[in-house]
């Protein structure tokens, strides 16, 4: 957990383990009564969903741990100073978004990419096309030094194979280079597909370049039917 303003919260790692959380009627229900409500405390949800201030705390610990719910402590009595009697654990709905799809998809993302684009393109300085290919490398780099930053004594290629991981593309090795299995813009690509695969060869260029491996690997266009139209290869 880490503490941003006082307020306790956990960073999303596990998607399907944060809706796995909502399978108990009674989590389902504390969500859906805390997300109703705003910040909340035990005993105020235990009277609301009618059981006992144990099993109330219990749902709502469980969901901060799935990173659901976010909390903070403050005193409710109105009072200050000595006297004023113990803080109290509030809880409060997670600004993060649970997107779970199967296979991995990352449309977020692509939208994240095209609006960064025409963002670019409207101050008439260069088209469309040329300012995605800006934003995709730029994005990656950014996510590329991220990696690098928090990859201790992992190699670069490793770090790589985490960040494309992550990002749902599946990686796998196939002789000296990395194939990806699974294309996190499906959808996109069987509408655009000149236009999307060339944004992802411009993210993934820019994931290389931000981990600093990009003497050894490149991204290159190799359509392959059931793949990414993205490989990684020795440089």
């Amino acid at each position: 957990m880490f503490y941003s303003g006082g307020v306790e919260q956990v960073p999303f790692a596990d998607p399907v383990g944060a809706i796995a959380a909502l399978h108990h009627p009674l989590s389902r229900r504390t969500y859906e009564l805390v997300a109703e409500r705003g910040w909340i405390g035990r005993d105020e949800a235990a009277d609301a969903l009618g059981v006992g201030r144990p099993a109330a705390a219990f749902h709502l610990d469980k969901l901060l741990v799935a990173g659901l719910l976010q909390a903070r402590y403050e005193r409710t009595s109105g009072r200050t100073g000595p006297g004023a009697g113990r803080t109290s654990k509030l809880y409060h709905r997670s600004p993060h978004e649970v997107d779970v799809s199967f296979p991995p998809r990352r449309y977020d993302l692509a939208g994240s990419l095209l609006a960064d684009a025409l963002t670019r393109a409207a101050t008439g300085q260069t088209n469309v096309q040329d300012a995605l290919a800006e934003a995709a490398h730029d994005t990656g780099t950014r996510i590329g030094h991220q990696a690098a930053e928090h990859r201790g004594r992992t190699t670069p290629r490793t770090a790589l194979i985490q960040v494309l991981t992550n990002n749902g593309y599946q990686p796998h090795q196939h002789g000296r280079d990395i194939v990806l299995t699974n294309c996190p813009f499906h959808t996109l690509v069987d509408q655009h597909p000149d236009l999307v695969c060339q944004m992802n060869l411009d993210l993934l260029n820019g994931v290389v370049d931000g981990l600093g491996c990009t003497e050894k690997i490149r991204a290159t266009l190799k359509p392959t039917e059931s793949q990414c139209c993205v490989r990684l290869s020795p440089h």
